[in-house]
């Protein structure tokens, strides 16, 4: 396969995932609203502060209003990673490989990148925008059930599948990450009914509420990110998703699992490995938030070295060891 094309139906599925992920991130705040006691309301600034994106927030909008920062993540086209910029970017990726993927998969995004087209060029109330929210949701999951059923087991598969479970496996540790910002207020409601509407909360905004209680009867942080992180059997936790990254990326270079013939293969056997031996409560007690920042730079690095691989043979520079939101293309701003 050409790297272009590679490249092209990789950020195609980056950015479906992306937008998707986005819904569910906003999600967690607007699921608190319906639950949270009169008078209290969440704050929405930690949702500009685990993009990595706060001083463009600040720049264009100024103070973090539900309004302002729901309008930077869903339709402000300057921004490249909203939901607008990121269904568009993946329909002009998918539009320069149409005869690579399968005319349903033209035709699902089409209809997404309507959708989203048409909700931006409409004054929304918060009930509106929570079925939107709802809508992208449930176009990226349609996308990727059609990808599945109509795609060949080939190159343009796995590469899109790769690109999947990158995606995801980040955004979920960022929707994790804004349990530690956002849904607790003080130290004061830790084990209190509000603390467990914000764990549901976050369980429903990945999808995961019930798959969580199938396993667990009581609702704790340590089961919770425990779920999300380690489960290696739900589709959304993050290492259900490096597992299956990591398969994709094998099947592209033919190298079999448990060895390593490039960087990208290392470190995502090195990230795999360290979910393989890792201990939920040691990780609490040393700080969630910096596991997960951990997680999100070799996420990230990974994603480098996956372009210079694939994508751009040319010498490019390492991978950053800062935090990062770029996901790992170096010619793309928004990703």
């Amino acid at each position: 396969m050409l790297s272009r094309v590679a490249d092209a139906v990789y950020w195609m599925s980056r950015y479906v995932e992306r937008a998707e992920n986005v819904a569910r991130f906003v999600d967690v705040n607007l699921n608190l609203l319906l639950d949270y006691p009169a008078g209290q309301r969440p704050s929405w600034e930690p949702l500009v502060l685990t993009t990595g994106d706060h001083a463009w927030f600040i720049e264009h909008y100024g103070d973090p209003s539900p309004d302002a920062v729901m309008r930077f993540l869903t339709f402000d086209d300057r921004y490249p990673n909203s939901i607008l910029s990121s269904v568009s970017h993946a329909r002009e990726n998918a539009r320069s490989v149409r005869e690579i993927i399968s005319r349903e998969m033209w035709q699902q995004l089409n209809e997404f990148y309507l959708m989203v087209q048409s909700a931006s060029r409409s004054a929304a109330s918060p009930d509106e925008m929570a079925d939107f929210y709802a809508r992208v949701k449930l176009s990226g999951i349609y996308f990727e059930g059609v990808t599945n059923a109509t795609l060949s087991r080939g190159e343009a598969w796995h590469f899109a599948q790769l690109a999947r479970m990158l995606e995801r496996a980040d955004k979920t540790s960022r929707i994790l990450d804004v349990k530690y910002f956002i849904l607790l207020p003080t130290v004061r409601d830790v084990g209190t009914t509000l603390d467990q509407l914000g764990w549901n909360a976050l369980l429903n905004s990945a999808s995961a509420l019930q798959m969580f209680r199938q396993k667990h009867h009581v609702t704790t942080p340590e089961q919770v990110a425990g779920f999300l992180l380690f489960d290696p059997d739900f589709p959304r936790s993050i290492r259900r998703c490096v597992i299956e990254a990591q398969e994709s990326l094998h099947a592209l270079t033919g190298s079999p699992i448990g060895s390593h013939r490039n960087e990208s293969e290392r470190l995502i056997g090195e990230l795999r490995a360290r979910f393989d031996y890792a201990q939920i409560d040691r990780i609490m007690d040393d700080g969630l938030h910096e596991y997960l920042d951990g997680v999100q730079i070799a996420l990230n690095d990974i994603g480098s070295t996956i372009a210079r691989r694939f994508f751009h043979m040319e010498s490019l520079p390492e991978p950053s060891k800062a935090q990062d939101q770029k996901n790992g293309d170096p010619r793309r701003s928004e990703s």
